[in-house]
Parts: C-alpha cells; sequence; structure tokens
C-alpha cells in the first residue's frame, strides 16, 4: 500500500508559470544564471539564489542560515507580489513532460515519511550526513520545498485509467522551454484526488529514482520536529514533496567514465590487459552497447566492444551485476589503478545523454586518454539493488525526467 498525500501547492500564476519554472541552479552555467536573472525578474531562481548580484558576507557562506533566511524572505516577496499563489484545497497535480523523444507523465503528491523509514520507499544511493544535515537546515529555515522526489512504482492500469481522462482537460499549465521540452499540469479535482490514491493502495512498493538527499533530508526534519515536542500527525512535515510515476514511463541512461591517463600503460599493453577479462573486438563505426555485460572503449581514436568473457563473472549479488561496477572491477581498478571513483581526478562522468560525440571529442582532444560506454542500468537492476539494501555504484545512472523547481511548491508545516 503506498500513500500519497494531497496538499495546497504554492504556484505559479498561469500567466507565469513559464517564466517562474527553472532547472536546478547547478545545471546552469555561470554567464547563463546571471543572464536569466538579469532578464527574468519571475524566474524561480531568484529565490533560491536570492544574493547572486549583491556582493556581501552570505556570498561566502552559501549555506549559513543567513543565506535561507534570504532564500525564505524572497519567497515570501514573489507570494506578497501576486507571482505565487497558494490553492484554497487539497488537490494532487498531473504533470506530463513531453520531448522530442519522450513523455513522461505522473502525479506530484506528498510521499509518506513513515513508509521511507519503513524501507516501504527504497533507496539505492547512499547519502552523506553532512549534506543531509545541510538540506535538514535548509528546510526548517525557509519552510518550504520546490523540488520533487521522483519516485517510480510498478504499472497500475487503474491509475492509468484515471490519467487518460483528466489529460484529456485543458491544462492548467503548458508552455514550451528552449530545450524542447513541453511542460503540462492539471489540477484534481476531489473525487479524482479520491481514485488516484484508491489506486496507489495497490501499488505496494515505491523506489526512489532520483532525490536521496531531499528524502533524507525531509525526514530527518520530520524526526527534529517530533522531538520538538510540538509533533502533528496531520501536518505536511509528515510526507515529502515527490513526482510519483510508473517505472515503464522513466528513461534510464548511463553515466559514461572518460580517464586522463592509461596508468603507463601503453594502448598495446591496456588491450592485452583487458582480454585477460574480455572478448575484445574491434568495431568499424561507433554504436552505443547493445546488450548487458558489453563495454565500449574508445582509445587512439579507435572503438572496441569489451565482452564480459561468462566464465570470469560469478553474480554475487545485484551490485556486481551492474555494468559501472564490472567495469571498476575488472579494469578502472586493477589496470587503471583507478580504486576510489568518488576521490580520483583520472576518471570524470559524461551524462549518457551527451552521446558518443562527446566521449570521441574528449579523447580526441587529448583531455583523456580513453573513454568508456556503459549499457544503460536496467529498472530489474536497480529494484535488486534496492531491495537488497544495498548501493549503486558511483553515477551508475541518468534518469529522466529532470524536474523544474516552482511549479508546485510544497509548504511543509501546514
Amino acid at each position: 500500500m503506498t500513500k500519497i498525500k494531497a496538499f495546497k501547492a504554492i504556484r505559479p500564476v498561469r500567466s507565469k508559470a513559464h517564466l517562474v519554472a527553472s532547472r536546478a541552479v547547478a545545471t546552469y552555467k555561470h554567464t547563463i544564471l546571471e543572464a536569466k536573472l538579469e532578464s527574468n525578474p519571475y524566474s524561480f531562481i531568484h529565490i533560491i539564489h536570492p544574493e547572486f548580484f549583491e556582493n556581501d558576507d552570505t556570498r561566502t557562506a552559501p549555506n549559513s542560515v543567513e543565506r535561507f533566511l534570504k532564500v525564505k524572505d524572497k519567497y515570501e516577496e514573489f507570494k506578497e507580489r501576486g507571482i505565487l499563489i497558494q490553492d484554497s484545497e487539497e488537490a494532487l497535480y498531473i504533470y506530463r513532460q513531453s520531448t522530442p523523444n519522450h513523455s513522461y507523465l505522473g502525479v506530484i503528491g506528498g510521499a509518506s515519511v513513515q513508509e521511507y523509514k519503513d524501507n516501504k520507499i527504497k533507496k539505492h544511493e547512499a547519502t552523506l550526513a553532512s549534506r543531509e544535515a545541510m538540506f535538514t537546515n535548509y528546510l526548517d529555515v525557509v519552510g518550504f520545498n520546490a523540488e520533487p522526489v521522483l519516485l517510480s512504482h510498478e504499472k497500475s492500469e487503474a491509475l492509468d485509467l484515471i490519467l487518460a481522462e483528466i489529460v484529456k482537460k485543458r491544462p492548467e499549465y503548458e508552455f514550451t522551454t528552449t530545450d524542447e521540452t513541453t511542460h503540462e499540469v492539471w489540477i484534481a479535482n476531489k473525487e479524482e484526488v479520491k481514485g488516484i490514491q484508491k489506486a496507489y493502495t495497490e501499488i505496494d512498493t515505491c523506489y526512489i529514482a532520483d532525490g536521496h538527499h531531499r528524502s533524507a533530508s525531509s525526514v530527518r526534519l520530520h524526526d527534529a520536529i517530533a522531538g520538538r515536542g510540538d509533533y502533528d500527525s496531520t501536518k505536511n512535515y509528515n510526507a515529502f514533496l515527490s513526482f510519483f510515476i510508473d517505472e515503464e514511463r522513466l528513461n534510464i541512461m548511463p553515466f559514461n567514465r572518460l580517464c586522463k591517463s592509461l596508468n603507463g600503460h601503453t594502448k598495446s599493453e591496456l588491450l592485452t590487459l583487458v582480454e585477460e577479462q574480455f572478448e575484445v573486438t574491434e568495431l568499424q563505426r561507433p554504436t552505443p552497447p547493445e546488450q548487458l555485460h558489453d563495454i565500449h572503449m574508445f582509445v587512439d581514436r579507435s572503438w572496441y566492444r569489451l565482452r564480459l568473457k561468462i566464465n570470469k563473472h560469478t553474480k554475487l549479488d545485484a551490485v556486481s551485476s551492474i555494468d559501472a561496477e564490472i567495469l571498476t572491477r575488472y579494469i578502472l581498478s586493477p589496470i587503471l589503478g583507478i580504486h576510489d571513483l568518488t576521490t580520483d581526478e583520472n576518471i570524470s562522468f559524461q551524462s549518457g545523454e551527451d552521446g558518443i560525440l562527446a566521449i570521441e571529442h574528449s579523447v580526441n582532444s587529448g583531455v583523456n586518454q580513453v573513454g568508456f560506454l556503459l549499457y544503460p542500468v536496467t529498472m530489474e537492476q536497480l529494484k535488486a539493488v534496492a531491495n537488497e539494501n544495498a548501493i549503486m555504484p558511483p553515477k551508475s545512472t541518468w534518469i529522466e525526467p529532470k524536474m523544474r523547481s516552482g511549479l508546485t511548491i510544497y509548504k511543509i508545516d501546514e
């Protein structure tokens, strides 16, 4: 049984939704960020980055309470100016994101903190206590959450029928961003909310696809509030803002690997060492891997298919079947001397959405000496890792959709 909480979203007025919604600040280059803030007074970035044009001490203390208070002040200013409004009734929000290649449809609502603690909402990534603490403090000070956690679940025919009827109506928001992505939001009425919540009672488990730190910090805040003695079981802090989506609608891409050096090996020596664990075939043209346990390597302007020798690999657990782990175990660590992917400066990661040309350009330019294309992690693999309470290798997946901030803001203490 999965609980999905309806809430009174704080959201942009219809005429300004396309101007308010933004990507995460970290995804913008500094020059583009500055241009957006200068040209668009309605961008949600003004709220989450309120000191951008200032020259004061908070610029050197990005995670300080002082800066978080500025975020809250700017948020309150947006409400006072009528840029953001709050719905008078609790609702669930149907969101569809359409790109030239994919369409993502799901429900924005609150995910249960208790189900997270009971491991009914499963995780596959480790979180850093320091980042959890920072996000918890941030949420506590500003009092809202604006970027949903991405939760996947099994397909539900009952839910699909309800959503299919809702999206026949005119959406509350419909706009297209410069990356050729169309965003649509519908507000479910009371009867539709009841139907959606009933459909979710038939779904046993959800999996965090993206947002492990955000969910963990929301749970920490819940526990901190409960420890203060003013706990209320009806408040929004008993849930955290989430986008629930059918796992079949997700798009899982790999994080590919680039290495600056060959650890003192020549190309010929590298190939000889790799052949101990893999069948090596030179490719006539660059292509992505076609099956699990195929890794494509680009070195010295040549592409090679590395196919793991079956008798060399024994599946001990879910993590050992992940191609990113296989690459580390048989090539990165023993041959290239990269033992810790989180700290070693010899390795970098390239999102699968950047494609083959990004790997070729990086190696041909001399910035890196070798690149590896991985086959995407399957949903079955991700769930197997989560079901074993294990942790995925670092940078194993790039999962879409990537959500926009500021479309449906979740007030924590309401």
